[in-house]
């Protein structure tokens, strides 16, 4: 049986558009440290590739790791962040959930990247404006999806997005679109 944070392979392109959005807004804080390294560019356009059905699940989920692999080759946890939102977002071929991650990798950097007495004030901006973003159908499909913690076999069980900020972004997402 498949997991719940999967989503259809059509809800899966519906949502991947809006998480290339999300991690589109936090590209540059990558490439101005790492201008020459084209994956995370590379993961976003595969997943609006994806969303529009030009690219087939099956490749996309061979290649969902080259996006966030980019994180390996910079130094400041803004750079990271943005690096790992791309990631998240090519891995939405895969797993729906991933969406959910980009949007939280996303707010994460926009975060890091303000100062420190503006950093809670910045995350509450990104959110807003991804929340902007959602379509109607982006917000039916992502409705479908557990709330964070409630299932063990994704990107919303026990793992990396379940603590800090990005749980933080996660929760505040999910109450948006009334999944929580």
């Amino acid at each position: 049986m498949a997991s719940p944070q999967t989503l259809s392979e059509a809800d899966r392109r519906c949502v991947a558009a809006w998480a290339a959005d999300c991690a589109e807004r936090v590209l540059p804080l990558f490439e101005a440290e790492a201008a020459g390294d084209g994956r995370p560019r590379d993961g976003i356009t595969r997943a609006r590739a994806f969303s529009r059905g030009d690219l087939d699940a099956a490749g996309e989920i061979r290649r969902r790791f080259e996006a966030g692999r980019a994180a390996s080759a910079v130094r400041s946890p803004v750079a990271k962040a943005a690096a790992w939102a791309a990631g998240q977002a090519s891995g939405v071929a895969h797993v729906g959930a991933h969406a959910l991650g980009a949007a939280a990798y996303a707010a994460k950097a926009v975060s890091l990247a303000a100062p420190a007495d503006d950093r809670a004030g910045a995350l509450e901006w990104e959110v807003a404006a991804q929340v902007a973003l959602l379509t109607p159908q982006v917000r039916t499909a992502l409705r479908q999806l557990p709330a964070l913690g409630e299932d063990s076999a994704g990107p919303l069980g026990p793992g990396l997005l379940s603590f800090g900020v990005l749980a933080d972004v996660i929760r505040a997402l999910q109450g948006e679109i009334g999944t929580a």
